[in-house]
Formats: structure tokens, sequence, C-alpha cells
């Protein structure tokens, strides 16, 4: 159990450690994240603000799919926003190309890490993952089409709003797919350890 504390907290504090990274490599960011910045550019809230308050909003979404959150899917909600928030401050904004693409590279992997961190400790997933896996446990859509779908609106209203979209947006979404399907059974806790297995996703 302490184990998977301690790998849950890691996970979701590294997870905004590697938004703001990305942020920082400003060539573009995640469908999610290009929502909080258009949110941003419009009400001048900041980043971390605005993650928590769409969390939250999320989480309503699972209301009606019947989805159930675990105490991952609550410190997910609360520490990404703020972590996020501490890595803005230390990580300045750039200028130099040769130097944001290492940091939105690093960022990608540190994504990754911590994606499969806080999965892997069993402790129920974040509040976008969720929703995703919600609707397609509650109707049967495949995982691909839903999350496909949720990005595209989320991407489409963000880029509407002001976020930045770029190459590295494309390169998140092709890329974290098969990273995350390394990282997340490198640090799966074992089954019998916990107390509720992950459930299938059928694709």
């Amino acid at each position: 159990m302490t184990r998977r504390i301690v790998q849950l907290v890691v996970g979701v504090i590294f997870y905004g450690l590697a938004i703001a990274l990305i942020v920082r490599g400003a060539i573009g960011v995640a469908p999610w994240d290009v929502l909080t910045q258009g949110i941003g550019k419009q009400t001048g809230l900041s980043f971390g603000v605005i993650t928590v308050i769409v969390s939250v909003i999320v989480l309503l979404l699972w209301i009606p799919i019947r989805q159930k959150p675990g105490i991952g899917t609550v410190l997910n909600t609360l520490l990404v926003g703020p972590s996020a928030e501490l890595g803005l401050a230390l990580i300045p904004e750039q200028s130099e190309l040769w130097v944001r693409i290492p940091l939105f590279i690093a960022g990608l992997v540190l994504l990754a890490i911590a994606t499969g961190l806080y999965i892997g400790a069993r402790f129920g997933p974040g509040p976008r993952d969720g929703l995703m896996t919600g609707i397609h446990h509650r109707w049967g859509v495949k995982i691909w089409i839903v999350r496909t779908s949720i990005e595209v609106v989320v991407l489409s209203i963000g880029w509407l709003l002001g976020g930045n979209v770029g190459i590295g947006t494309v390169a998140f979404a092709l890329l974290i797919g098969p990273m995350v399907n390394l990282t997340i059974p490198f640090f799966l806790v074992p089954a019998a350890v916990s107390e509720k297995p992950l459930e299938p996703i059928k694709h």
C-alpha cells in the first residue's frame, strides 16, 4: 500500500511538471492543454487554476456515465494543476528553438513516465482518462474513437480561444500512446497487491 501511495503522488506531481516542460517548449501542447491555454488567454486565470477547474467540470461529466472516482482521481484533480503551476514558475520562457525542443522532449518523456506511475498505482484514472474509459465501458464505443472525438473537440475549442497548436501537438498525439503502452506495464502494481484490478479495455 505504501508503494502504491508514493507512486501515485509522485506520478501526479511529475505529470504537472511534465505539462510545464511541454508548455515551455512552446512548439505545441497536448489537446487538453491547448484548451487550458485558450481559456487562460480569454480569462486571465493561471494555467494551474484552469487545470483544476476543467478537471472538476470533467468529473461532473462522470455522473451520467456512472464512472466512479478513486483516490487517484481526486489527487490528480487537486495536484496536477498546482504542480504545473510550480513547474511554470521554475522554468522560464525560452526564445531559442534549440532549447525549446529538448524541453518538449523531456516533458513528453516525463509525462509518459508519470502516466505509468499514477495509473500503475491502481487508484483510479485521472478525470480526462476516466471520461474516455467511462464512455467506452458505458456504451461500448471503441476507445480510440472516444479518445479521438474528445481530443478533437477540446483541441478545436482551445485553438479558437488562442491555445498553442503546433508540431508538438501532432508529436504528442502520435507518440504518447506508444510511450504509455511501455510505461504503464512497467510501473503496474501486481494485481495480487492491489485491492482493485484494472478493468480491461476493448479496443
